[in-house]
Formats: structure tokens, sequence, C-alpha cells
């Protein structure tokens, strides 16, 4: 055998190790998914499935006041706040809520809503399911429109709690946005 050809036996071994370990990686990625998810509470399946059974289940005999507030980070430009400013809720149920944003620099834009929840400690028990705020918003010249932010409260609140403030504070973000 020639060196020639055992170089070429050889590589074709290593590239086989390494397709057959990548075929096995694959496999164990998805318990190791599952472990970091159970760690880090991202994707957590039965953080969902709780969620779920929450909606499933929730509790009429309790009211909580959600309260909505909107603000503009830097002077003028900019209409924005809630289209109601408050909804009586009941823990467990999904609900929705819309605010109204309105362009009126002059110019396209990007902005970005940064919301805040009061009291602190009812942040764990607020679950945003989809919201504007989770991505830039990109607005032409004088555009209009109500973006959507649909949330549960958890049936664990404390009983305690019956009013909740969720603030969005709007903020110009075309300079480290780069746009569509």
């Amino acid at each position: 055998m020639t060196v020639l050809d055992r170089a070429n036996r050889n590589l074709t071994l290593k590239l086989l190790g390494i397709a057959l370990g990548s075929f096995g990686f694959g496999f164990a990625l998805v318990p190791l998914y599952n472990v970091i998810c159970g760690v880090t509470g991202v994707g957590d399946q039965s953080a969902l499935l709780r969620r779920v059974k929450a909606i499933e289940n929730p509790d009429p005999n309790r009211t909580i006041t959600i309260e909505f507030l909107g603000n503009v980070a830097s002077a003028g430009g900019w209409e924005f706040g809630p289209v109601a400013r408050t909804v009586e809720i009941h823990p467990g149920k999904l609900y929705s809520a819309e605010f109204f944003a309105h362009n009126l620099t002059g110019r396209d834009m990007t902005a970005q809503a940064v919301p805040n929840i009061a009291p602190s400690k009812v942040a764990a028990y607020f679950h945003k399911t989809e919201c504007f705020c989770f991505s830039p918003q990109h607005f032409k010249v004088n555009e209009q429109r109500n973006m959507p932010v649909r949330f549960i409260v958890d049936p664990a609140i404390p009983k305690y709690i019956d009013r909740i403030t969720l603030a969005y504070t709007f903020y110009d973000a075309s300079s480290q946005v780069s746009k569509r």
C-alpha cells in the first residue's frame, strides 16, 4: 500500500467518524435541549403546559384591573398610547389590548416599545403571548396603526393584587435597527 493510499484511507476513516459523530450528536440534541430548557426556563414545555391549563381554567370569582399607560421617550414626533385605559380581567383567561401609534416625525422611522409592569413582583405572573414590543416597529411618514398585546395573568398571582399597570415607553430605534 502506497503512502497516498494510506493517507486517503485515513482521511476517509476520519470523515466517516465525523459523519457518525454528527449523526449521534443530532440525536443527543433533543435531551440536551430539554435539560437546558429545564435549567433556564426558556422554552420549558412543562411551563407552557401549565400556562395552557391556566387558560383552560380561568378564575371567574376574581377580578383584576389592568391599567395601560403609554409614553414617548423623546420630545414630540409621535402620538402613542393605549386605545383603552383599563380593562377588568379574570386570572387565567387570555386577553387582548391595543396601543395606537402615529408617526408625526416627517420621516420614516423605526421605534421600539419597552414594557414595564407595576408592581414589579407581578411580572412573574403576567405573561405576554404576543406583543408589539417583541420587535422593532417600522413606520412610514404619517403612518398610524393599532398594535396588539395579548396576555394572560397566572391564577397563582397573590390574592391581595387587584391592580396591575402595564406601561410602555416608545423609543426611536432608527439608529439601532437597519431599515427593511
